[in-house]
């Protein structure tokens, strides 16, 4: 009959990188029970010069990659670490006999590895980028610049301004709902709303911006990875941190022909946001779309669904001249910011008294 470790070393030498070998081998005493302890330690800004590593201990397996990735394996006297760097970030993982061993391990391999924690922007947010590769969904942090509300305010339509107003001040307590659906023509400024929305909701909710929307509702394991945060480098479940979502022109998913037109992509999203799916996630979700709202699925938009719904529309007539300081022809219907700015000769007052987002950034 085959132990478990038969079992274990079968699987390790069915694996394809030198990468999952080594983070098969320093699974063996966990898995055998010598090692019954493990903890998980996740590093940002890591130094280059750092080892990772307890003093005057040597790896036994190390792999890298072409871009400079990093596995390695160690060991010590009933303890094994396992670490991972990629760039600036790494994941170091101890098995130990007891916590008192397992956790000095981590403390040395991580003293005065990371640089200090810059001080932080206000015109800046760290938003988690996702796309479904290959190997799996993909996660890359990127820091986001946003405008404080304050500053762009006077970009928006008088009733719009008023409904931003109240979504930038919601907290957790207020919701009564998990979708934020904002919709309307091009270049009315929907996504400078939503990056002046994750710089205000930054002390208590996360940006997630999803590159590929339509494969997110069409693959459950892509779905769930980022719904629970699968790949996070923070514990943010753990601080009672919300994620929001932000999925961009999903006109295909939302319209009113989207139930036969995505299969059961429209039904995993209501799930996500209310159904049962979404229970005891701490997850939003806020679409943008050029379509009118007479256009989208009567599910979507139904009382209740929405934390809020806002049509992001043209600034009126006054409201332009306003806006651009002078008196200048303005057609009845009014114009959209990208408009506005297009209209303008003078881009300095654009600029300077605005924003610093030019022709093209307001969309």
């Amino acid at each position: 009959m085959s132990t478990l470790r038969d079992k274990f070393t079968l699987d390790i030498f069915s694996r394809e990188t030198p990468w999952d070998v080594i983070g098969a081998l320093a699974l063996v005493g966990f898995v055998d029970g010598d090692q019954p302890w493990a903890r998980t330690l996740h590093l940002q800004r890591v130094r280059p010069s750092a080892s990772l590593l307890p003093p005057r201990v040597e790896p036994e397996r190390v792999a890298r990659s072409a871009n400079a990735n990093l596995a390695m394996l160690a060991r010590g006297e009933g303890w094994t670490l396992f670490v991972r760097r990629t760039q600036q970030n790494a994941t170091l993982i101890v098995t130990a006999s007891d916590e008192a061993c397992g956790q000095a391990v981590l403390d040395a391999a991580g003293k005065d590895a990371c640089e200090p924690a810059p001080k932080p922007r206000d015109d800046i947010v760290l938003a988690n980028f996702w796309h479904l590769a290959p190997i799996g969904p993909v996660r890359n942090r990127r820091t986001v610049k946003v405008d404080s509300w304050a500053k762009i305010r006077d970009n928006y339509p008088a009733g719009v301004a008023a409904a931003l107003d109240s979504v930038m001040a919601l907290t957790p307590a207020a919701f009564s709902g998990k979708l934020l659906l904002m919709h309307g023509p091009p270049g009315t400024g929907k996504t400078t709303a939503l990056r002046a929305i994750a710089g205000s909701w930054r002390s208590w909710c996360s940006l997630e911006l999803v590159l590929d929307p339509e494969r997110l509702f069409g693959d459950t394991s892509y779905l769930m990875s980022l719904a629970l945060g699968a790949g996070e480098d923070d514990d943010d479940d753990a601080c009672g941190r919300w994620r929001l979502l932000a999925l961009e022109d999903c006109d295909e998913l939302i319209r009113g022909e989207a139930k036969s037109g995505t299969g059961q992509a429209l039904s995993r999203l209501l799930n996500l946001t209310d159904g049962i799916v979404g229970q005891g996630l701490r997850v939003l979700v806020a679409i943008t779309t050029n379509e009118a709202l007479t256009r989208l699925h009567p599910a979507v938009t139904r009382a209740g669904r929405c934390l809020a719904e806002i049509e992001v529309g043209r600034l009126s007539p006054d409201e332009c001249r306003r806006w651009l300081k002078r008196p200048v022809p303005v057609p009845a219907e009014g114009m959209t910011l990208a408009e506005l700015c297009a209209h303008s000769t003078d881009l300095a007052v654009v600029r300077n008294e605005r924003s610093e987002a030019v022709v093209g950034q307001y969309l």
